[in-house]
């Protein structure tokens, strides 16, 4: 992988979920990190292009991506498809109780805000979950961000991202909600 990791523009994005883990090389893996608990793996993968989360008990794999729109996924398995545009909730009820909600929402801001939204990013992001503060495009641009934070309740987890585009002055924001059922 190159050292310069250009982010393409958000109207080339798309978010997808799978019912299946998919391989790590289809990405560009930028930061990592496991969560381990008694009935549930949470794998996060912070990417050139957004995210990959990948979710797994023992019964189900949910795997959830933004990427770009050509780049080459599996079909095979692929339960729902969005291109990333303005504002979108979407849900699907899993096997064995389990419900995968989630909404996106693309906003476009005015500089000031954007210069705003994007320091408390960075903040909350060295505070907690995942951050990945990207090279910016050149020494005088301000770089783009990726975080992920992810809150377990009981019997559901709710998972945050974020991702910034300066050059646009867009956040990409994403929130999943997996549940069990009783």
């Amino acid at each position: 992988m190159g050292v310069d990791f250009v982010r393409p523009r958000v109207n080339q994005l798309v978010f997808r979920l799978y019912g299946r883990p998919l391989h790590p090389e289809l990405f560009d893996i930028l930061a990592v990190r496991k969560v381990q608990r008694d009935n549930y793996e949470l794998t996060v993968r912070i990417t050139r292009t957004g995210h990959v989360l990948t979710w797994q008990n023992r019964d189900i794999c949910l795997t959830e991506v933004t990427a770009a729109a050509d780049q080459e996924l599996p079909q095979r398995r692929q339960l729902l498809g969005h291109r990333l545009r303005n504002e979108h909730t979407d849900r699907l009820p899993c096997a064995h109780g389990i419900t995968y909600q989630m909404s996106f929402q693309v906003e476009v801001l005015a500089p000031e805000i954007y210069l705003h939204v994007h320091d408390e990013i960075l903040a909350d992001g060295s505070k907690r979950g995942l951050l990945h503060n990207f090279q910016p495009n050149h020494r005088l641009s301000m770089a783009p961000l990726g975080f992920v934070a992810a809150e377990a309740r009981a019997d559901c987890l709710c998972i945050s991202t974020f991702h910034t585009f300066p050059d646009e002055h867009t956040v990409v924001k994403t929130q999943s909600l997996i549940e069990k059922r009783a």
